[in-house]
């Protein structure tokens, strides 16, 4: 039934029974309505085999059935004519009924014309009308009277029929004066009535009736898309106008009304689908920029933390460190809240999407949840090798500062020590001197040969240095390098001249007996204590570096070793120099003539004493470093159990919450709002506990300030403790979210709280007894394996293995949610486009609001049918692209 015609209530006077439209249409109730009804067909059936054929009806008819009939791209030009053969009849009815008639004969017999009357005839007959005096005969020999009551009967059954009135009509005080149709004010009242924008009808006179019909039928064809069925003059000219032309022409304002309200109707469900459509698209937009922003900053952070350019200098690797602690403490904390949020959304967005029967949300490739969890993987991977690494070059360049001072001190020792010896090597006064001298010289060759064997060592040392600095990269390595090399040149070229004046000697030395033995006795002596005093010189200044309590109690076990040989060490200082004292006594005895110093030796007493009083200085000083260190080691034992006892608290804190938050998510009772209040109660609980990580986080920077590298009291590092940190927000805050998901679905899908109760016990009582889901779940499902399929494409889309809570309860209600389909959509779109199979851009933006007008005519693909027109637009593929069945 076709929705009621609104029309003026000042027209009570008109309801005589001559006056048909106005009798019906303002009946009092629907019984008085049906009686008048149902009698005036009968009358108007009877009377219209009788009268005369009327122009006014002829012309009335005839444009009636043109405004169906271009429908299917013909018309008539004369009603008695054109209808003969019976193939526009049918076609006619086959337009007004949206039915199809029988196959119609095209022979050009008259047996073949009656045929397909009578097919014509037979259905408006199956439409509950009787047929008075009408017969196919008739028709076919063009007889006026029956073919304008054949038409008649047609347009009381499918024009006039389905016509409904409001009761109860309100008087508009502007139509008191309308009493006939003649006069006109009757159309232009019932286009103001539901256009009131297309006439002003206060601007109308009674008695300008000429004008207010022009007006009425002018713009009814204009905006209303119904065409011209009466002549002004001809209703002006007789005194009572024809009543079924009448009829058949008010008849047309109701449809076309009527029409309107669908078209309204339709146009109001598809606005609400593309509101819904766009703030999805919105949401992904959202989700799309922050996953490209998160993941380009991942992709900026990596190569700075893959970065292995090491640097040359201890401060340049401190200030390093300095910028990985900042970018721990300031940089990466907000991106772990937007990584949280991230997820956040998209799990909210797909529940919006499950709730609105649009498929899931697919981000673009690459920008997936898992994605950017791979992602995040990479960054603390590289963060946890840059850290690695960072500590590792701080303490290769401490290694290698330790290194270098060694080759300076040693070779610094080493090139004093060879200073003037090649000159002396190669001196040649051997060839002038006496025998007494060249013994001398002999012996004194000797003794140098043994100093430079003793130096040998040193030499190994100084070139196994520069060997372990080339190693670690040291980045003055060249000039170590030439320093080491000139040192090791100069060394050949000594044994070289050691070995030349050794042989020269010796060919001198038959010539020479006298040998101080005395002389000789104290350099074999003086030579090696006096490298032992060098050695012990180089070791009491020796730099040292140790990590643990137990390497310094081993460098003062060692020092305290030393010190107990000091005592025979001065024995032998002593023995030394009572050689020197007895040379001198002979001397002085026998008056040996002695020009200048000991021959065969540089070192003298006063050497030997003062390197003895350097050697007694610096014992004391290597105490005090010692303790000094002792004491430092100590420092960093107490922050390292400072550290462990908080960490060993700590950590297994988080692993305990971790647990509870699991139990929490399976055993929780009452309300999902009470469930929502107690988890957001135990977050607050948790990040209450931040200030101890805090505290702990200070108590790592100072134990990385103090370069402790390892900790054997406890095995939570603070990367542990961070990680875990993390992971328990990052729970919190999902589990969190769970909930208020499943109160979006309950709030949507209408569950009560027991029903939820219910899906909860079952979905815990199937992920305990997790092997079996798969098994159970097609238990369930008699309807075979395609349905399981379907059902576990719909709970398990990216087809982990896996089924949330939140898709139980989508796929256990949404079987009996009431949303939009893509049928329904498919056929509001068919409503406004006049029962077309596509629409036109000014109809989407007449009937629709100019955005999503907009939005539509933006994403409709050109209609390619073979009825289409230019600019046509295909609804129907829009349509299904909206609910996910095809592409947008």
């Amino acid at each position: 039934m076709a929705g009621p015609l609104l029309l003026p209530a000042s027209v009570g006077q008109l309801r005589s029974y001559r006056c048909f439209p106005l009798a019906c249409l303002h009946a009092s109730n629907a019984k008085e309505f049906s009686a008048c009804y149902t009698y005036r067909i009968q009358y108007t059936m009877l009377q219209c085999a009788t009268l005369p054929q009327r122009k006014c009806s002829t012309l009335t008819f005839t444009a009636w059935c043109n405004s169906h009939l271009r429908k299917a791209g013909t018309q008539i030009e004369n009603i008695e004519e054109d209808f003969r053969d019976g193939l526009k009849l049918m076609l006619l009815l086959e337009v007004i009924s949206g039915e199809r008639l029988a196959k119609p004969e095209r022979g050009k017999m008259r047996v073949h014309k009656i045929s397909n009357v009578n097919k014509a005839l037979d259905f408006i007959a199956s439409k509950g009308v009787k047929l008075v005096s009408i017969g196919a005969e008739e028709i076919v020999d063009g007889n006026a009277k029956m073919t304008l009551g054949m038409i008649w009967t047609i347009i009381l059954r499918f024009a006039i029929q389905d016509i409904s009135v409001e009761g109860n009509v309100s008087v508009c005080e502007d139509y008191h004066t309308l009493l006939y149709w003649k006069d006109g004010l009757g159309f232009c009242a019932l286009i103001h009535r539901h256009r009131p924008e297309l006439i002003d009808y206060g601007k109308l006179r009674k008695d300008d009736p000429m004008t207010n019909l022009n007006t009425a039928f002018d713009v009814a064809e204009k905006y209303l898309d119904i065409p011209k069925m009466l002549d002004a003059e001809d209703i002006i000219s007789t005194l009572r106008p024809d009543e079924k032309a009448v009829m058949t022409y008010v008849s047309c304002y109701y449809h076309a009304f009527s029409g309107k309200q669908k078209a309204e109707t339709a146009a109001n469900r598809i606005c609400k689908v593309l509101a819904v459509n766009q703030e999805n698209e919105q949401l992904m937009e959202d989700y799309e920029k922050l996953a490209s922003d998160l993941l380009e900053w991942i992709r900026r952070t990596i190569p700075w933390l893959e970065n292995r350019l090491p640097e040359n200098t201890m401060q340049a690797m401190q200030q390093k460190l300095e910028d990985f602690r900042d970018y721990r403490r300031l940089h990466k904390p907000p991106k772990v809240q937007e990584k949280c949020q991230l997820e956040i959304n998209f799990n909210t967005l797909q529940t919006k999407l499950r709730l609105s029967n649009r498929p899931a949300f697919m981000p673009s490739e690459g920008k997936m949840v898992s994605d950017i969890n791979n992602a995040w993987g990479n960054l603390e991977g590289a963060e946890k090798g840059y850290e690695e690494w960072l500590l590792n070059e701080i303490r290769r360049l401490e290694r290698l500062d330790h290194l270098a001072e060694k080759f300076r001190q040693k070779a610094a020792i080493h090139e004093a020590w060879t200073d003037g010896k090649e000159d002396m090597l190669q001196k040649r006064d051997y060839e002038t001197a006496s025998l007494s001298e060249i013994k001398a010289l002999l012996k004194k060759h000797e003794a140098f040969e043994s100093d430079l064997a003793a130096h040998q060592d040193r030499v190994e040392q100084i070139a196994a240095i520069a060997q372990e600095l080339n190693e670690l990269d040291y980045y003055d390595s060249p000039s170590v390098n030439a320093r080491c090399q000139r040192i090791c040149d100069q060394w050949d070229a000594l044994g070289a001249l050691t070995q030349k004046r050794s042989e020269a000697l010796q060919r001198t030395e038959k010539l020479l007996e006298t040998i101080d033995q005395l002389y000789l006795e104290f350099a074999k002596r003086a030579a090696p204590f006096n490298n032992w005093m060098e050695g012990a010189m180089e070791d009491l200044q020796d730099t040292f570096i140790v990590h643990t309590i137990e390497e310094i109690q081993g460098l003062s076990t060692a020092h305290e070793q030393f010190k107990a040989t000091l005592p025979e060490a001065d024995k032998e200082r002593q023995a030394i120099l009572g050689i020197h004292n007895e040379i001198a006594k002979i001397v002085q005895t026998y008056h040996v003539n002695m020009a200048g110093t000991n021959p065969y030796t540089t070192i003298n007493p006063q050497e030997i004493n003062t390197k003895w009083d350097k050697v007694r200085q610096l014992v004391p000083q290597r105490d005090q470093a010692l303790i000094e260190e002792h004491a430092r080691q100590q420092n960093n034992e107490r922050l390292r159990r400072q550290f462990a006892n908080q960490a060993n608290v700590i950590g297994p804190w988080i692993q305990t919450k971790m647990e509870e938050i699991g139990r929490i998510s399976i055993e929780m009772h009452g309300t999902l709002e009470d469930q929502l209040t107690h988890l957001r109660q135990y977050e607050k609980s948790i990040v209450n506990y931040k200030p101890k990580i805090d505290q702990l986080e200070g108590d790592h920077q100072l134990i990385q300030e103090a370069l402790i590298f390892d900790n054997k009291h406890t095995n939570y590092t603070m990367e542990h403790i961070r990680v875990g940190w993390e992971q328990l927000l990052t729970t919190i805050a999902r589990t969190i979210n769970e909930i208020e998901n499943q109160i979006l679905t309950r709030d949507a899908k209408g569950i009560s709280q027991e029903q939820l109760n219910e899906f909860r016990a079952s979905f815990n009582h199937f992920d305990r007894v997790s092997t079996l889901f798969e098994s159970l779940f097609a238990l369930c499902c008699p309807q075979g394996e395609n349905e399981f399929s379907r059902i576990m494409t719909v709970v398990d889309p990216n087809r982990m293995g896996i089924v949330t809570f939140q898709a139980f309860i989508d796929f256990m209600s949404r079987e009996a949610a009431d949303t939009d389909t893509a049928d329904q959509v498919m056929a509001s779109f068919k409503v406004l486009a006049g029962d077309k199979n596509y629409i036109l851009a000014d109809e989407l933006r007449r009937e629709l609001p100019p955005d999503q007008a907009e939005y539509c005519i933006a994403r409709m693909a050109p209609y390619t049918g073979p009825d289409g027109v230019p600019g046509a637009l295909d609804y129907m593929s829009f349509s299904t692209a909206l609910y996910g069945e095809s592409d947008l």
